[in-house]
């Protein structure tokens, strides 16, 4: 199994920013990729973007160009650094991690971003 544990949300207002931590424990070594999801009020969850264990990153348009994810295999950590957040940003933060040989994902128990106007 693999333990993660999203640090780093907070309330910012609009056109600030705010980094997130993903720790991850147990059998990292059977990760495939990371990535970040999240989830506002009545919306469904959503892939933010990705990592890939080789270093291949991928985002979703909305958030392309003021988001970056990356990661320190030494801390077993993944960042997602915020920048120029909007309001539409407000969401519970979910990083996923999917592992061999299976494809199974684990989820860690979220962190709020609120973004002021």
């Amino acid at each position: 199994q693999v333990q993660l544990v999203e640090s780093g949300g907070g309330l910012v207002q609009a056109g600030g920013s705010l980094r997130l931590s993903c720790a991850a424990s147990g059998r990292t070594s059977s990760t495939s990729a990371m990535g970040w999801y999240r989830q506002a009020p009545g919306k469904q969850r959503e892939l933010v973007g990705s990592i890939t264990m080789g270093g291949s990153t991928s985002y979703a348009d909305s958030v392309k160009g003021r988001f970056t994810i990356s990661r320190d295999n030494a801390k077993n950590t993944v960042y997602l650094q915020m920048n120029n957040l909007k309001p539409e940003d407000t969401a519970v933060y979910y990083c996923n991690a999917n592992t061999r040989p299976f494809g199974r994902d684990y989820w860690g128990q979220g962190t709020q971003v609120m973004v002021s106007s």
